[in-house]
């Protein structure tokens, strides 16, 4: 059976390169960083170099750089250190959220009594700006501002720009989400000046279980784990070592080839909308995706002009991978609530499929979907 994956947005395949780099370090490269004889003081030294080489392309220095098991952790750990290092009484974000954030958010505001506050968001996902200038004005409470450069679910960007000054204009901290952004575009966080972000390797081809966390110089970092003085103290637990050095190669990869790539994408995600088009002009697509200006240049979310519960489970039985998350689905475990935020109720029970892209996508699998849609 042919087989289609377009579910990039959740993770990647791993690029040959990676692969050959992770198993040279298995097999070369086992000792145990902290350990002070030669086996360890290697791995120490391919740790630190990845280091170096991870935090040049962000324009920061290494010690700004924090190995992590990916993501949601990266994020757990800004969002504690926030509260419990950095004196932050009060947060600020949206609804549309990842869960790594929002769920840490209400954690925190039972267990230390934070205040959460929500940032509007429009009917396409776009973070109204004057609203955060509106929760951010006149205040003395110490405030971490948290909002994701790209949705993960509708591909929408925001406008950082505007933020980062809004939060500096407050003296409020900034932290963003940057999963779906990292090695797909370019951030300089000499230029941009988010004070936290995070990333998660296997959203670029690279292994899943390692990510990292910047945290600006200056705001010191007190660790979630206990149990070892890894990661300058920021991160108990023996390093990834060879997750870190595939991490390492593929956003070598995924920086040295970012335009080239964007542009073979960006051309399928367009061939892909317009011929979604032809099938019926009464599919719609969710947040600002179809916009090429204004979200990620690797996620669609789509609208389909009917309700049906199985939709994803028809489409994985002809071997296409996909995401959901409407009201409808049973092949979505929840309800997407970033669709239950912007949508009214009728579009929300419409069934919603999140297709994401990578440079391994091909024209001829955009027609075999496309084709298998004009049938359903």
């Amino acid at each position: 059976m042919k087989t289609v994956y377009l579910d990039n947005a959740a993770t990647t395949q791993i690029d040959t390169e990676v692969i050959d780099v992770m198993l040279s370090s298995l097999k070369n490269n086992y000792g145990n960083p902290s350990s002070v004889h030669q086996f360890g003081r290697k791995a120490k030294s391919a740790v630190e170099t990845a280091r170096k080489n991870i935090a040049k392309n962000f324009n920061v220095s290494s010690t700004e750089i924090i190995f992590t098991a990916g993501g949601t952790e990266a994020d757990n750990l800004i969002l504690h250190n926030a509260v419990y290092n950095l004196g932050v009484k009060r947060i600020i974000t949206s609804k549309i959220e990842h869960h790594a954030v929002l769920h840490t958010c209400i954690h925190l505001k039972k267990t230390k009594n934070i205040l959460v506050d929500y940032v509007d968001v429009d009917e396409f996902g776009s973070i109204n700006t004057e609203h955060l200038k509106e929760l951010l004005a006149g205040t003395t409470t110490k405030t971490l501002v948290s909002l994701m450069l790209i949705n993960n679910e509708i591909g929408n960007f925001l406008d950082v720009e505007k933020v980062t000054t809004i939060c500096k204009n407050n003296k409020a901290l900034f932290h963003s989400d940057t999963v779906q952004a990292v090695a797909h575009y370019p951030i300089d966080l000499k230029k941009t000046p988010i004070d936290f972000m995070v990333a998660s390797a296997h959203k670029f081809h690279g292994p899943k279980g390692v990510g990292f966390a910047y945290f600006k110089k200056g705001y010191g970092i007190l660790p979630m784990f206990h149990g070892g003085e890894q990661e300058k103290g920021a991160r108990s637990s023996t390093e990834n070592v060879h997750a870190i050095l595939g991490m390492e190669k593929a956003l070598e990869i995924a920086i040295s080839n970012l335009d080239k790539d964007r542009e073979y994408i960006e051309n399928l995600k367009k061939y892909f909308i317009s011929e979604l088009h032809k099938i019926s002009v009464d599919i719609e697509f969710n947040g600002l995706s179809p916009n090429l200006d204004k979200s990620s240049y690797t996620i669609l979310n789509v609208r389909f002009p009917f309700t049906n519960a199985l939709f994803l489970f028809s489409l994985d039985l002809v071997g296409i991978a996909v995401s959901g998350g409407s009201a409808c689905q049973s092949g979505a475990n929840k309800v997407s609530h970033v669709l239950s935020e912007i949508l009214n109720d009728k579009d929300a029970d419409k069934t919603s499929v999140r297709f994401s892209f990578s440079k391994y996508t091909t024209k001829k699998e955009i027609d075999f979907v496309i084709s298998y849609l004009k049938k359903s």
